[in-house]
Parts: C-alpha cells; structure tokens; sequence
C-alpha cells in the first residue's frame, strides 16, 4: 500500500506563520523532503527522530532536478506511511507542486495539498505595503522572474496594461531584463517598486527604488536570497505603514 504524501507551503520563512495543519502534518511525519528556503526555524520543527532529504536547489551547485524530485515522492511513498513534502511558501504558487501532484496521481499515490502564506502575502504584510488599496490598485499579478529553459519572455505589453501591482518572484538576477522589458511595454520609469529580501524573518531587509533604478538598486542585494519584487503604486504607502509593520516584526522574531 503506498504511503500518503502531504504537500505543505511552510509560508515565508516565520514559523509563526505555518498554519495549524502544516505543524500537524510535519510533527506527524516519518520522513520530510525540504527546498532550500524553508527557513532553519522551520527545519527546527520537524522531530529529531523523522527522516530528513534535502533537495534544494542552490544556484551553481549540484542539486537534484525536478522531475527526480517528483520521483522521490513515490519511491519514498513504497517505504513509508506518512511522506511531507515541505516547500517555501505555498507548493501552488511556483513551487511547482502541480507537477509532483500529477506523478503522484500517475502513480495512484494519495496526497492532500496544505497551503501555506505565499511571499508576495507575506512580505507585504511585514512591509507595510497593502498589495490593493482603493485608488491606487484595483488587482495584483504575480510573476515569475525565471524563463523557463532559456526562453524569452514575450508578456510584458500585458502585465503593464493590465495595471495594478506586479510582484516578481526569483527576479533578483533578471533585475535588468524585467527593467528593460516593463519600459519598452510602457510602464513609467519612476514606477515606486520595493525590494524585499528574506522577508518576514529577522534578517529582513527593504530596499525602495523605481523602475529607472532598478538594476542599481539590485545590485546591492546580490547575493541575498530570496529577493521579492514589488512594484506598484502602492509601494508609496510603506512610508505611512512601514515603521509599524517592521517594528511588530522585530518584537515577535
């Protein structure tokens, strides 16, 4: 009989924003399979005695690919009963989830999905940038800052017309493509955009710019991860918000 898999979001990186059921699901656990940006406070929580595989991936090093990944899930379904699959923020939204799910429905193995608080969620909430607000942001789209394979991105006429706030996911190294790309579809140069690195955490770190800075200002983050980016008008009202957010922040880490 195949084991049960549970594909659990461990939110952003504060433990305290888990939710009641992805603790449950991890302390109940024989074996966890863990990407690279669940936080160490997270790791923490899973019990001593549980089997632990580390299949981050980490830029320029060895790492497990994604379909060997997915692989893993159902030979570890074979060995045992209760199988947690422990992803960074939400396993829908660029985790790729989707596509362990579907092997795991290829292979009869029985899963749930276990939501959990995504980056862009959780970083606005610590920055005190609301990602809607009446006047100013009427919708948000997330995007992936990755092309995959290599390929060009061809929708940047769409994401600026479509209005609203944009968060860019895993952009920190495409800063200068996402800048040439938005301001040769027609978005304004001095489009207020924050960065936000390891947000939600401690070691949060926010760097507001505009869209004409954007590569300069990214600059100054290489190396940190991860980095989300949000652009909007709404980024204004951090100078309004911010000091609260962060101050709550720093008083519960």
């Amino acid at each position: 009989m195949n084991g049960f898999v549970s594909l659990v979001g461990a939110g952003p990186g504060d433990p305290d924003l888990l939710t009641v059921k992805a603790l449950r699901s991890i302390q109940q656990a024989d074996v966890v399979v863990y990407d690279r940006l669940v936080s160490d406070e997270i790791l923490a929580l899973i019990p001593a005695a549980t089997a632990r595989y580390d299949v981050g991936k980490r830029c320029g090093q060895p790492s497990l690919k994604q379909e060997a990944i997915s692989e893993l899930l159902v030979t570890l379904a074979g060995k045992y009963k209760r199988i947690v699959r422990l992803k960074g923020g939400d396993p829908y939204v660029f985790g790729r989830g989707g596509e362990e799910a579907l092997l795991l429905v290829a292979n009869n193995v029985p899963f749930e999905v276990v939501p959990g608080i995504t980056a862009a969620i959780g970083c606005a909430a610590a920055t005190g940038i609301p990602l809607t607000h009446r006047g100013l942001s009427r919708s948000v789209t997330l995007v992936t800052g990755h092309v995959q394979d290599g390929g060009e991105f061809h929708g940047w006429s769409g994401l600026v017309k479509a209005g609203g706030t944009l968060v860019f996911y895993m952009g920190l190294e495409r800063a200068t493509e996402l800048r040439r790309g938005l301001l040769q579809a027609g978005a304004p140069a001095n489009l207020p955009i924050a960065l936000v690195a390891a947000g939600t955490t401690r070691q949060q770190r926010v760097e507001v710019t505009t869209l004409a800075c954007l590569e300069q200002t990214a600059h100054t983050l290489s190396g940190l991860t991860p980095v989300l980016m949000i652009m909007g008008e709404v980024v204004q009202l951090r100078a309004e918000l911010g000091d609260m957010a962060e101050t709550l922040l720093q008083s519960v880490a």
